[in-house]
């Protein structure tokens, strides 16, 4: 079984609601200092669980009822804490299920359940990992030619324990000389697939079945979490939260649609079992994710110009959320710039940072592409709505600036969104997967690379900022319309 986890990291009814304690409007004044900006810029989870690990891994955030309705950027707002907890019920079985009850006694697919292997078998099972999907990018003469004398000198001898075949995994992986290529004992790998992000302690994938047809199931199930307690079973089919039928919907979609404040409810209608019954259950949030986004508007000018700064510190699964919030109050405050500070942030949830970077991009534009020897790895992600702003942005950045944050600060650099202003960023841009091995270990491989939209390896070198020093806005505005007038011709 293979895991894509979106990690990353080297190493009510007014219009402008009052700004909840979870969401600080200031950051400290040592992180930005308006009246000084000529004098601000004076110049990991990590690697092991960077690029892409692209599970999807998301945590609840903060959201006004009214907010949730209107804007298409934030998702449906959570049932009311009054709704009859009665919703803890069985619905009717599908017609193709009229075994109920047999059905029943089988609630984990045969994904889920241990097979019985060979300690060469399992040795022989994360090379045939590492010949098909690693891609190497230290360029160490690795080549396949050698990977399989590895293998055959290995394999010559009996492997008499459990133990040794991990020892040998680890010193085969080693040798790859990739950093962030590793084994993952039984024991963390099952830590990291239980890894909780939805606030009700579940975590999802999406399985093919044999129609093609795309279900969601949940992979990891928290021990006395709310959705365990609930009756949520690992091997659950999620049909529908908070009565949104999720079929097409993606393992993130729907992890968002989780989302929501501490101990607030959540409906959630799961189908036990390949062929059991539909049970809607009703679920209390436990979230306990601190938020990444702190902001504030500051004047400058002498008053004359209001510009919105916001500083993100990771990419969890509060980042996006979070920041549409920063953005909208900011807005309505009057704010007509935008500052996003980066720097110091190592990266986080991969698909946060995609997510967060399509806020502020064109329908169309590019936000990433990965290259890999598998073509599963080799896709392009495009942003699929307009804009929640236009306004000139400045992006910081510096040598910490890594991962999820230099894909959306390269996104939306190339696209003319912003200019990007400090030193050059740590330049973290491969991508890992996280297999499963069949005695439940597992393997970190790396599979791919980012590409920016302008085409730039993030990997290694970093990227190069248009600025050391704050510029001013018209200085700003200048360089942005150069840059769209240069994509058009």
């Amino acid at each position: 079984m293979r895991l894509l986890l979106p990690l990353s990291s080297p190493l009510s009814a007014t219009s402008s609601p009052a700004t909840p304690q979870f969401l600080p409007e200031h950051p400290p004044p040592s992180q930005f200092d308006f009246p000084n900006l000529s004098r601000i810029l004076k110049k990991s989870v990590i690697g092991t669980l960077t690029g892409a690990l692209s599970l999807t891994l998301v945590f609840s955030s903060p959201l006004s009822s009214v907010a949730a309705a209107a804007d298409p950027y934030l998702s449906l707002s959570p049932p009311s804490s009054s709704q009859d907890s009665s919703l803890n019920h069985f619905d009717s079985a599908p017609e193709d299920c009229p075994n109920e009850e047999e059905a029943d006694t089988k609630m984990q697919d045969d994904d889920f359940k241990p097979q019985l292997v060979t300690n060469e078998g399992i040795v022989e099972e994360a090379w045939d990992i590492v010949n098909g999907a690693f891609l190497n990018t230290r360029n160490n003469n690795w080549s396949p030619e050698a990977w399989q004398k590895q293998k055959d000198d290995i394999l010559a001898s009996p492997i008499k324990s459990r133990s040794k075949a991990h020892e040998v995994i680890k010193k085969m992986l080693a040798s790859l000389g990739d950093q962030y290529t590793r084994f993952l004992s039984p024991d963390e790998f099952s830590r990291m697939s239980k890894y909780d992000i939805t606030g009700i302690g579940i975590n999802l994938r999406e399985v093919s079945d044999s129609d093609g047809n795309v279900k969601l199931k949940v992979l990891g199930l928290v021990l006395d979490s709310p959705a365990d307690i609930a009756g949520v079973k690992q091997g659950d089919e999620i049909i529908a939260v908070n009565g949104m039928d999720v079929s097409g919907k993606s393992s993130f979609e729907v992890s968002s649609l989780l989302q929501g404040p501490n101990k607030t409810f959540v409906v959630l209608k799961v189908k036990h079992g390949k062929c059991g019954p539909v049970k809607s259950l009703k679920i209390q949030r436990q979230v306990n994710a601190p938020t990444p986004v702190s902001y504030r508007l500051e004047k400058v000018d002498n008053g004359k110009v209001s510009v919105g700064y916001i500083r993100l510190k990771e990419f969890n699964a509060l980042a996006r959320k979070d920041l549409v919030i920063a953005m909208k109050r900011l807005q309505d405050k009057g704010a007509s710039y935008f500052v996003m500070d980066l720097r110091d942030n190592l990266g986080g949830l991969v698909q946060a940072g995609i997510e967060t970077a399509k806020l502020f991009l064109d329908e169309g534009d590019t936000v990433i592409s990965t290259a890999g020897r598998d073509p599963e790895a080799q896709k392009t992600v495009i942003a699929d709505k307009k804009p929640l702003v236009t306004a000139p942005l400045i992006v910081m950045v510096n040598n910490r600036t890594a991962s999820a944050s230099e894909i959306v600060a390269s996104a939306l650099h190339d696209n003319c969104k912003a200019v990007l202003v400090g030193e050059r960023t740590y330049g973290k841009g491969l991508i890992q997967s996280v297999y499963e091995l069949r005695d439940g270990s597992g393997v970190v491989v790396t599979i791919g690379k980012y590409v920016t939209p302008n085409h730039m390896d993030i990997n290694g070198g970093g990227i190069e900022p248009d600025f050391r020093n704050l510029p001013g806005w018209d200085e700003v505005k200048e360089r942005l319309s150069k840059c769209n007038n240069l994509q058009r011709s």
